[in-house]
């Protein structure tokens, strides 16, 4: 038998979707030559990349710096600030240095360790699963961006942000 074996054929993409990933493989390479260039900020959004598999969205330099100010005025002179699932906001106050407040990040990606110590890993499935310095009610607001737009992961992480808060939320949704 004489098969025609279209398997053989080499995929092509459409010149449209090449145009689109040579533009996404750019934008790459110059996200990568400012990680090397000398003005880098380890805490800019976007010095760590969104991971879609782990369902994460980074906020826009505007929305990040106002939720940050809301976030820095509530706590008050000399405040504690704790950031669960909400790391452009957490890098927006750090670029604030020198402010009259303190800020952690509870986050489940281990990437963000390189902040040193104010890292706490989280896992929202494990919503008291904390380190025992992690005092109750030790912050004086709590900014949190769950993960996932389900019951389960909202109320999981209501109960972590009631552990942590003196009272004061800034819940955050998609």
């Amino acid at each position: 038998m004489d098969y025609d074996d279209d398997d053989d054929d080499i995929p092509q993409l459409s010149s449209h979707t090449l145009a689109a990933l040579q533009e996404f493989y750019l934008e790459q390479q110059q996200r990568e030559g400012m990680k090397t260039s000398q003005g880098f900020n380890q805490y800019s959004i976007g010095s760590i990349e969104e991971d879609w598999q782990l369902s994460q969205f980074w906020y826009s330099e505007e929305t990040a710096s106002c939720l940050a100010n809301e976030a820095i005025v509530a706590a008050g002179k000399g405040g504690r600030i704790a950031c669960v699932s909400a790391p452009s906001v957490y890098q927006k106050l750090k670029e604030q240095d020198g402010k009259d407040f303190s800020v952690c990040i509870l986050e489940y990606d281990r990437r963000f360790s390189v902040y040193g110590e104010e890292f706490i890993f989280y896992d929202y499935n494990h919503p008291l699963n904390l380190p025992e310095n992690l005092l109750p009610h030790s912050f004086d607001i709590v900014v949190a961006d769950p993960p996932y737009l389900s019951d389960e992961c909202l109320q999981k992480t209501a109960e972590t942000i009631k552990y942590l808060t003196k009272g004061k939320i800034l819940l955050c949704t998609g």
